[in-house]
């Protein structure tokens, strides 16, 4: 089986001289250059839900464009990888400076500002992975110090089924969770709101193209199946966590709410920054189904991550949120997407068009890489300190959490994830 589907394929599209006639897509900095083209769905003016392409500050309605005829999405995701990229040539040369398309685009543009942003497709199935092999060390240190990894990490993708209902775009407000929590000498646990709020550093990988169900997808041709990446933050109550998960795993400490970012970037935009994927010495080969020579070479994503913070009070001080951690997630993850689609489909699961995998939480290996607050401030043993003086161990409510995401390389335009966002309100009513 030749396996070419994790061989980046670089083109005119990512040209770092490609500049665009839509001014603001060439600034420094900017996530959304020419060489981006990120997919996301926006609320039109008549209320209609439309497929657009983010190119600097702006939204390009494809539909006004011309370049579709529908809003769905999906249906868009689902194309073969080569139709894929024949839109993405036909956007990028269109949006290039001195294009013919230029005067007709135009008036298909909307400006991002005020824009009504919606999750990017309709999400049929959510799978969480446990990729992180720091966090899963961090995390099982604190309950398991002889043995924090568990023997089957280094050989499973560990993974389990969440809730797509309760998935929200960037944002949103974040309403505390009640659920049954049971202190260590408490003798009967009590219905309260969780006390233990957490955020999870992922990213959502998107399907593309689905599966039929009873044929698994070989890892040589996983890559066909994945359609791009989004930032993703999966709310966690910790101590409903802690009461809830043996034996089954998390149920309510994870269901009530997960944010994503508007935008999605696709695999052909990640080209340019694909890495290596190894595993430490000393440390097993996956077995063959999750194996082969070109995620080997370059299965991993080099993306960096990073975590801000800021509460009530320093948005009333005018003070800016405060940066928590920051990481790569080539550095982070144990396992590479494609892995991670072999893996969910080998007994023969058929995956669809617009399902997410979450790629768990993406700690480094050192201290200021850690994803989620129960890392860093150690099950609050080492509180977190604020600029106003205040601490967090957990969130509080009135935290802005946010998580921002790029990619760049010497010889490469960087381009970026966006950033997601959610405010955590008061707990939800009895």
């Amino acid at each position: 089986m030749t396996d070419t589907a994790t061989a980046p394929r670089i083109d005119a599209s990512h040209d770092p001289r490609l500049r665009s006639w839509v001014a603001s897509a060439n600034g420094p900095g900017c996530d959304f250059p020419i060489q981006n083209l990120p997919f996301g769905r926006f609320r039109a003016a008549d209320g209609a839900p439309r497929i657009g392409v983010a190119i600097g500050d702006q939204i390009l309605d494809l539909r006004a464009a011309g370049l579709v005829d529908t809003d769905d999405m999906n249906a868009l995701m689902a194309a073969p990888p080569a139709q894929r990229q024949a839109l993405r040539a036909r956007l990028s040369a269109g949006l290039a400076e001195g294009s013919a398309q230029q005067p007709a685009w135009q008036a298909a543009l909307v400006p991002q500002a005020g824009t009504a942003m919606l999750v990017p497709c309709r999400i049929g199935d959510y799978t969480d992975f446990y990729t992180s092999v720091h966090h899963a060390t961090n995390v099982g240190r604190q309950f398991r110090p002889d043995q924090p990894l568990l023997p089957n990490y280094q050989w499973v993708p560990i993974g389990y089924h969440g809730r797509a209902s309760s998935i929200g775009v960037s944002g949103q407000a974040v309403r505390r969770p009640r659920g049954q929590l049971k202190a260590p000498d408490a003798a009967t646990p009590v219905l309260a709101p969780s006390r233990r709020l957490d955020y999870e550093l992922e990213l959502g990988w998107f399907i593309g193209a689905g599966n039929a169900q009873g044929e698994p997808i070989a890892i040589a041709q996983a890559e066909q199946h994945l359609f791009g990446v989004a930032l993703f933050n999966d709310w966690s109550a910790r101590d409903i966590q802690g009461w809830e998960y043996q034996p089954l795993g998390p149920f309510l400490s994870k269901n009530f709410a997960s944010t994503l970012s508007p935008w999605i970037v696709t695999l052909e935009a990640l080209a340019p920054f694909r890495a290596p994927f190894t595993r430490p010495g000393g440390d097993p080969q996956p077995l063959p189904y999750l194996d082969s020579a070109g995620n080997r070479a370059h299965g991993a994503f080099a993306i960096t991550l990073e975590v801000l913070l800021q509460s009530a009070r320093m948005r009333a001080e005018g003070l800016a949120p405060l940066r928590l951690s920051r990481t790569d997630s080539a550095r982070a993850a144990y396992w590479t997407p494609a892995q991670l689609v072999a893996h969910h489909t080998v007994n023969g699961c058929n995956l669809q068009s617009g399902d997410l995998l979450g790629s768990g939480t993406l700690s480094g290996p050192e201290e200021g890489e850690a994803g989620s607050l129960l890392e860093l401030a150690v099950a609050g043993q080492r509180p977190v300190a604020l600029p106003t003086g205040e601490q967090r161990s957990f969130l509080e409510d009135g935290d802005t959490l946010t998580l921002r995401g790029w990619c760049e390389r010497e010889g490469a335009v960087r381009i970026g994830l966006g950033e997601v966002s959610g405010t955590v309100a008061g707990a939800t009513g009895a």
